[in-house]
């Protein structure tokens, strides 16, 4: 009747082996109403006839069964054909999905959805989530790079020909000289490894001249 009232609040209604998520209790309202919508996220179908309706699995079996009464359908969940438990979720909108996605650390959607059924996250709301397209952060980091070809011929022919160096640091723990750097420098011929500590990156230029005049 194009009228407006407020959501006074919102809970879990379980009614035999019937248990339906997320109804809303709107003051003064004096029917309870389904949305058609609210059986289609939950996965399931809704076929109207001219004095019935049915709401099935995608298998075709019917769960609940309602009669047709001026305009409307009445269905009552005491009536239920299905022998096991019923839940029935309202579908998040795809903001909602995304963002709990993310802050659930890119935590799979069934997983996501499994957390909300069970009541486990506190704030989570007890929704479905629907992953309506790619995270591209997940296929980023499932990507493989490639691996590089062995090369066939060496870099160098002799030993010191050819020198690999790394300075990394600085390191979460000093060591008893005060030193939380190290310098690694490999042999490219004989793979021959030095490790050199140093106590800051400044030392790095007089520590190279030095190991070229030891070696």
């Amino acid at each position: 009747n194009d009228q407006f009232a407020p959501i006074i609040g919102y809970g879990d209604l379980v009614q035999g082996n019937v248990t339906i998520n997320r109804v809303y209790y709107v003051k003064g309202l004096n029917h309870n109403l389904f949305l058609v919508g609210l059986f289609c996220d939950a996965d399931l179908e809704v076929p109207f006839r001219k004095l019935t309706c049915f709401v099935r699995d995608l298998q075709g079996n019917d769960l609940l069964t309602g009669n047709r009464g001026s305009d409307l359908y009445t269905i009552s969940l005491q009536e239920s054909t299905s022998s096991t438990p019923l839940s029935f979720m309202a579908k998040a909108t795809p903001t909602q999905a995304w963002l709990w996605h993310r802050r659930l650390s890119h935590l799979n959607f069934d997983y996501v959805n499994l957390l909300s059924e069970k009541d486990i996250v506190i704030g989570l709301p007890k929704l479905k989530y629907v992953k309506d397209q790619l995270c591209f952060s997940c296929e980023l980091s499932k990507a493989k790079r490639s691996s590089f070809r062995s090369k066939v011929v060496p870099s160098s022919k002799r030993r010191l020909n050819l020198l690999h160096m790394d300075l990394c640091g600085p390191m979460r723990v000093t060591s008893i000289n005060g030193k939380k750097y190290i310098l690694v420098i490999v042999d490219d011929y004989s793979r021959y490894t030095w490790t050199l500590f140093l106590r800051s990156k400044d030392e790095t230029p007089e520590v190279l001249k030095d190991f070229i005049t030891m070696i």
